[in-house]
């Protein structure tokens, strides 16, 4: 199965959720999954995670925003938060979720093999 790579460039919690239901989607099939959150999409991780729709969401029987992250990184996908974002966003690391790695685009891309399936959302 070729890797999934999805990349979360806007501070929307519903792309970010999208995100990590696809990513963990292709986890539990056994594949490899990593997101990373540029810029403004850092904001998202800011403890305690949350997003306008998580009522709606639990309402109907579905994860909020923080349950999909968490339950994403058992999945063993892999989360990224962006250097620069994280100083866009006056964060520091040990604010992030654990087990959220700080890199960069670069750094990023130089992981995506050619074989990978690569998202923007």
């Amino acid at each position: 199965m070729r890797p999934l790579r999805i990349i979360v460039t806007a501070a929307d919690a519903e792309r970010l959720r999208g995100a990590l239901v696809l990513a963990s989607a292709q986890a539990a099939l056994g594949g490899a999954a990593a997101l990373f959150l540029q810029l403004d999409a850092v904001a998202l991780l800011r403890p305690p995670v949350t997003a306008p729709e998580d009522a709606a969401h639990r309402a109907a029987g579905l994860p909020d925003l923080a349950t999909l992250l968490t339950e994403a990184q058992a999945l063993g996908v892999t989360i990224n938060a962006c250097q620069s974002g994280l100083a866009l966003c006056a964060m520091s690391a040990d604010a992030l979720p654990p087990g959220v790695d700080v890199g960069g685009p670069v750094a990023f891309m130089q992981a995506t093999g050619d074989d990978a399936r690569l998202l923007f959302g």
